[in-house]
């Protein structure tokens, strides 16, 4: 006779030995960027209605995506910020785009149950689309919660508005809401901060994932403390990014904050050419799997993938980084004559690359970078600098940088370091980049001509050298370590002022 116990012990072993069994090594991801139809006036007030009839528009398209997304096996899709309802409101004309969003814990599927929670039209439709199509759903939308005198933060208007992730899953159930925390200039004159950032997950059967968006990128919490803490596999990034050269177009970027933080990256942006955003990706700990950035069309674009679910297990995945070892056991290369020049207002000391192969070190306070490099061949109407900057970066927003970055001018002209370069003509034959950083939070980004990503061109050793596999592809616009010293933060760093 078996003993209640001895049942309850084997019910237990099935239930784990079950779901290992139905665990997936790798899976289908799928990001949408997509061209959002703006309110014809975004400053004025209209009616639920209204409101309802253009995000119903947008998430028409959306449907298409993820549609599509389905019939190619993808067992997620994320879809941008303000991806249905665009931007330029303000507070008040704001309001009617939002619904009350609960918190997952409470077991609902709107597309079965869509009344529980009050009004929820677009809850409702994602969740059926997630339901219908047996996929997750990212996407962005607005929260509303009501507050009044007795809470002291509460806003005049007696309610908090969220800019807001939910991510609904195969069957339609809501499992994720992420209100976001670091909100980008204008911004808060529209949305509230959370008082304290969320870190929400949720695991699958195809690994562990969480979410955060667009600006929080640049800050520790939650983005770092989701990997550092939480140890979570994918990060789902809905993004309203607008591109800025050389250092933070969102290919860019975004591939090298996954490299930098060995982890799965899915980031999904708005289509508007004329506000310079585009830039979507599915990016592995090794590097892009496929990317989209164009500025010449106005169309969208569906992107899918396959992924590791657990990139830590795989066999290329380097568990540890020091980004200091390498350059802070060698000598500093001769330093030739420097000069100060601005990226995105930061001054930076550069050094020019004056000769076709050679070494340079350049310096800013603690940080020294170090290059080692052989150009193919060295273009006279074309030149290149090493440079370094170390200190607190206080344009839309405030965090402080230690970057090491070889790039090329606008011009023949030195003053035009730094500036927005999108083509270039001269290719490496080799580049080896490290630098003393102070941080271990550091991003490894290759740009070539065009603004294109260099996948399988380049290597991040465990010493903190990015070094080219061989001649890159294409000719280079910047070879960049980017790094982000957290602890010298300003005090509530997801907190920003708007700086004009």
């Amino acid at each position: 006779m078996i003993s209640l116990s001895s049942s309850w012990h084997m019910f237990v072993f099935i239930l784990v030995m079950g779901s290992r069994a139905f665990a997936l090594d790798t899976y289908i991801a799928a990001v949408y960027e997509h061209p959002v139809i703006l309110a014809k006036n975004a400053s004025q007030l209209v009616s639920s209605a209204e409101a309802l009839k253009l995000m119903n528009k947008n998430i028409d398209i959306l449907e298409e995506a993820i549609t599509s997304a389905a019939n190619q096996g993808a067992h997620i899709i994320v879809t941008p910020e303000d991806g249905i309802y665009g931007f330029g409101f303000t507070r008040e004309t704001f309001f009617p785009y939002l619904e009350d969003i609960p918190d997952p814990q409470v077991n609902w599927i709107p597309c079965i149950d869509p009344e529980r929670f009050g009004p929820s039209p677009v809850q409702e439709r994602l969740s059926c689309l997630a339901r219908h199509n047996s996929i997750y759903v990212v996407a962005n939308i607005g929260d509303k919660k009501p507050c009044n005198s007795s809470d002291l933060k509460c806003p005049k208007d007696g309610r908090y508005q969220y800019n807001t992730n939910v991510v609904f899953n195969s069957d339609g159930k809501l499992v994720a809401r992420y209100h976001k925390s670091n909100l980008f200039m204008i911004e808060q004159l529209l949305y509230d901060s959370p008082e304290e950032p969320e870190l929400v997950t949720f695991e699958t059967s195809f690994g562990k994932f969480g979410l955060f968006t667009c600006f929080d990128i640049l800050f520790h919490d939650p983005a770092v403390t989701l990997i550092s803490n939480l140890h979570v596999d994918t990060i789902l990034f809905p993004t309203a990014w607008m591109n800025v050269l050389p250092h933070l177009t969102a290919v860019e970027f975004h591939s090298a904050w996954a490299m930098g933080m060995r982890v799965n990256f899915l980031a999904a942006n708005i289509h508007r050419p004329s506000l310079n955003m585009t830039g979507s990706g599915i990016y592995g700990p090794d590097g892009s799997r496929t990317y989209h950035y164009d500025l010449k069309t106005l169309n969208g674009r569906l992107l899918v993938a396959e992924l590791d679910s657990q990139p830590s297990r795989s066999p290329s995945y380097l568990p540890s980084l020091n980004w200091n070892l390498y350059a802070s056991a060698m000598e500093p290369f001769t330093q030739d004559h420097n000069f100060t020049g601005f990226i995105f207002f930061d001054e930076y000391t550069f050094s020019e690359l004056t000769k076709e192969a050679g070494n340079l070190t350049v310096c800013q306070k603690g940080l020294c970078c170090h290059l080692s490099y052989k150009m193919t061949e060295k273009h006279e109407d074309e030149h290149y600098v090493l440079g370094a900057f170390d200190g607190l970066h206080v344009v839309e927003g405030e965090y402080y940088l230690q970057v090491c970055t070889l790039l090329k001018c606008r011009s023949t002209d030195l003053q035009t370091c730094g500036d927005s370069v999108t083509t270039a003509h001269t290719h490496f034959d080799s580049f080896s980049l490290s630098g003393t950083f102070s941080t271990n939070y550091v991003f490894p980004e290759v740009l070539l001509s065009g603004v294109q990503l260099a996948p399988g061109e380049f290597q991040v050793l465990s010493d903190g050298r990015l070094m080219s596999q061989n001649r890159t592809s294409q000719p280079v616009l910047t070879v960049t370590l980017f790094g982000r010293w957290y602890e010298k933060d300003p005090p509530h760093p997801y907190t920003h002022h708007i700086i004009f």
